[in-house]
């Protein structure tokens, strides 16, 4: 049980990386039914308690892909990752809302205003690996 509840703290979103998430574009990996992995870039994130939302406006076949297989994988670093680099592995389980809460919170976005939105990424986050450069 401690080991547990060590690895829950660690998984934590600080606000470090919250804002590094929330300011950054990251890289969304989903595999698809045969095995065969899928990334994209993904911009207009926000993050909710140890919850990642993305935005979807435009992304298909990684939606396709978290229908099959909920396991995801994101990559963020900062701006300046030639001079100093700081970046972050996230790993989760992802869930595409078409309505309901979710939704409805990524539709009333600022950053939102003027796109069709299709839904919700929301990605509970399970581990956070800092990546070293």
């Amino acid at each position: 049980m401690k080991l547990k509840l060590i690895n829950n703290l660690l998984n934590m979103i600080t606000a470090g990386i919250k804002k590094l998430i929330e300011s950054n574009a990251l890289g969304l990996s989903t595999v698809d039914k045969n095995g065969i992995p899928h990334n994209i870039a993904v911009a207009y994130v926000k993050v909710e308690g140890d919850k990642i939302i993305i935005s979807n406006a435009h992304i298909f076949e990684s939606i396709k892909n978290i229908e099959k297989n909920e396991n995801v994988s994101l990559v963020v670093w900062n701006k300046e990752w030639e001079v100093a680099c700081v970046g972050y592995e996230i790993v989760g389980k992802a869930k595409n809302y078409t309505s309901g809460k979710w939704f409805d919170y990524v539709c009333y976005l600022p950053d939102n205003e003027g796109y069709k939105i299709l839904s919700a990424i929301v990605i509970e986050v399970t581990k956070i690996k800092k990546l070293l450069s």
